[in-house]
């Protein structure tokens, strides 16, 4: 009787340790995905140096485009009709005021 009952809790043993280790692995792919879902989703702060170099390149990108603005504003005024002129003129007025405020 012994003999049987310590065969069976023997099995009983093997079974549930084999369980143990399925759910275990079960668990370590849902942790890892988690990690994964967490790294997509949580938000991170961006540093002061992505800040400047960012703010930077925006910067330059509008004293670009303020110089083409202005570059073709000179080239209107120089050889544009009364109505171009006064329109370049109010871009020219439009301009500074944009720059003032970036400033």
């Amino acid at each position: 009787y012994k003999t049987k009952e310590s065969t069976e809790l023997d099995q009983t043993v093997a079974e549930t340790s084999s369980d143990r280790a399925g759910v275990q692995e079960e668990l370590d792919a849902a942790l890892e995905y988690l990690k994964k879902i967490e790294e997509q989703c949580v938000a991170k702060a961006e540093t002061f140096e992505e800040r400047e170099a960012r703010f930077e390149a925006e910067l330059s990108g509008l004293k670009e485009a303020l110089r083409v603005l202005e570059d073709e504003t000179a080239t209107l005024l120089q050889t544009g009709t009364t109505s171009a002129r006064r329109a370049a003129k109010r871009r020219q007025r439009l301009l500074r005021k944009s720059t003032a405020l970036a400033a």
